[in-house]
């Protein structure tokens, strides 16, 4: 049995395979048409069963027979089945922040969403990098070439933005501010995983979780080891194509 699982996020759209334990994925741009960007993903693809999960789920399912799926559950069963130890889930995506708690055998206690602001999220560090002229895939070595970090006093990204720009004019070097802005990020992650418990393994998803700085600094704010996937952007789409099989599986990655 082929299992599909698509997750359609604000910012990419992740398709997972699961056929015999192992997995195939594709990540793209979702773009002002996510629809189209789902077709295309499907076109040569062959499942007997497809799950979606996302912000443009109940949009598929308009056009697609298949079963939904909340974020939540998709992550939770996604995260628990690369790493069979995982209690805590941080998944930093495009539009949104969600930190979830585990029980033993792996059901969800508590959860925390940031889904109405853009602070901390993948968008506000592409701004705050932009901001500062730096590329987003280096945005993290950056930060850590710091030696002491600038303060930032907003989260709002309109706001935050005009704070570096003000900043970089009073001559603080870019790397100090860096490093500010992804303490306060932290900062407001840490508050939200208090809020819903935190035990170790946590797994640590979404695509800002490729950034070495937040890692770095999520393991040192925290006390605790991080479990970053290698693919961590393919968490919710595999655990929605982990549910179409009914049944948690052993994965190779």
């Amino acid at each position: 049995m082929v299992s599909a699982g698509i997750d359609i996020g604000s910012r990419t759209i992740k398709l997972v395979l699961v056929a015999d334990g192992k997995i195939t994925h594709r990540v793209t741009e979702t773009t002002f048409n996510p629809l189209a960007v789902c077709t295309s993903l499907l076109q040569d693809c062959k499942y007997d069963s497809i799950v979606a999960t996302g912000y443009g789920r109940h949009l598929f399912k308009e056009h697609y027979d298949c079963e939904i799926i909340s974020e939540l559950k998709a992550f939770s069963l996604g995260a628990r089945t690369i790493n069979a130890n995982c209690r805590t889930i941080l998944d930093i995506g495009g539009q949104d922040i969600k930190t979830i708690s585990l029980d033993a055998k792996g059901k969800m206690q508590k959860f925390e969403m940031n889904d109405r602001c853009a602070a901390g999220t993948g968008r506000f560090l592409e701004v705050m990098a932009m901001a500062l002229g730096c590329q987003i895939q280096d945005f993290g070595d950056l930060a850590l070439s710091a030696g002491q970090p600038a303060k930032l006093n907003s989260m709002c990204t309109v706001f935050a933005e005009s704070e570096v720009i003000s900043l970089l004019s009073k001559g603080t070097p870019r790397e100090e501010v860096a490093l500010g802005i992804h303490k306060s990020i932290v900062g407001r992650v840490k508050s939200m995983l208090q809020r819903v418990s935190i035990r170790e393994e946590l797994v640590f998803a979404g695509g800002a979780s490729l950034n070495s700085c937040m890692v770095s600094l999520v393991e040192k704010e925290l006390g605790v080891k991080v479990f970053r996937p290698d693919v961590p952007q393919i968490i919710g789409a595999l655990g929605a194509a982990v549910h179409g099989l009914g049944s948690k599986q052993s994965i190779s990655l």
